[in-house]
């Protein structure tokens, strides 16, 4: 099969691209100009220089192709209309160059983001029947693709993948919490632990593809994820461990992060760059629980999580460390 990847040169494009390698599939990666290629440059990947806004371009791009994997979008962004422009004007763009071909593509997979729906009520994995309640300007501009991708299930075989929080090696956004471990601190926001479902990346880009090549997958939409929850404690105590260091649990205001918040997006409006730490963030970071469950993908795609949280942090650092990340 030959395939076309948008967000290629990503943490989890990536590592999807390296899976779709490995199945033997011909790969097209949509790249900008400015995007940096390390992560991609020893694959064998066809590089296409174009833009998701450059609805032609697109076009172009996908000629030949008979799967599109749309992994492109931001995180991180300083404006709610710089969420919407790439999230959801982007996808958009993808599809409707997809409905353009005179071939038809023969599957069209999108990778949203647990934050699509919102946070879970407690403890429990919510599934994917859960109703969406997104709280923040990516949550609300993932949704928003979300919603106008299933508008066109009638029009093209579509398949939506949701991942969890997502670690592993290349990542920048949990990297943080990591240097913040590695001092021997275990941060508790508000004086509490949070529970979250994660998922290393490696087994992430395995489930997109299963989701991607299965029958069963046409216009359904699916967790990947670990099968359990865990709570940033656990996950301070494994690395802690893996460091042979000792830690200590600090409790964290909520109001001292708002505050980081604010400098961090006083500065970001002067370097034109969004802030690591800004409102939105801090949103996500109140929540209790971040929990979804893997038992559809299980049951109708076969996929579970290989890669035990033991190995898939100790994987990681080692990997921080040699990139003097760490």
């Amino acid at each position: 099969m030959k395939v076309f990847i948008t967000g290629a040169t990503g943490f989890v494009g990536s590592f999807l691209s390296e899976s779709l390698i490995q199945a033997k599939h011909e790969v097209r990666c949509l790249v900008r100009k400015e995007s940096n290629l390390r992560w991609i440059a020893d694959l064998d990947v066809d590089c296409y220089y174009g833009s998701l806004f450059d609805l032609d371009s697109l076009v172009r791009g996908m000629d030949g192709c008979d799967i599109v994997y749309h992994v492109a979008g931001v995180t991180k962004a300083r404006t709610e209309d710089e969420y919407f422009r790439s999230n959801y004007e982007g996808t958009k763009n993808v599809i409707d160059a997809a409905l353009k071909r005179k071939k038809k593509i023969s599957r069209f997979i999108h990778v949203s983001s647990q934050t699509a729906v919102g946070p879970s009520p407690t403890i429990i994995p919510i599934d994917e029947s859960h109703p969406a309640n997104p709280l923040t300007y990516y949550g609300k501009s993932k949704w928003a693709a979300e919603e106008y991708l299933r508008s066109l299930l009638s029009k093209i075989p579509i398949t939506i993948v949701r991942p969890p929080a997502v670690y592993g090696p290349r990542d920048t956004d949990i990297l943080e919490f990591f240097r913040t471990v590695k001092f021997g601190l275990i941060p508790q926001l508000g004086g509490t632990d949070k529970y979250l479902s994660l998922i290393h990346v490696k087994d992430l880009a395995r489930g997109i593809m299963m989701a991607g090549e299965h029958d069963k997958s046409v216009g359904e939409t699916y967790f990947i994820t670990s099968p359990e929850p865990y709570s940033w404690e656990e996950i301070s105590r494994i690395t802690l461990n893996i460091l042979q260091k000792r830690g200590y649990k600090v409790p964290v205001p909520v109001s001292l992060i708002k505050a980081v918040a604010v400098v961090s997006e006083g500065l970001a409006s002067l370097t034109k760059k969004p802030a690591l730490v800004n409102k939105q963030k801090v949103i996500d970071m109140e929540q209790d629980f971040w929990t979804c469950s893997p038992d559809k993908a299980k049951k109708e795609l076969g996929f579970e999580a290989e890669i035990g949280l033991e190995n898939g942090i100790r994987e990681t650092l080692i990997w921080y460390k040699e990139q003097k990340w760490l």
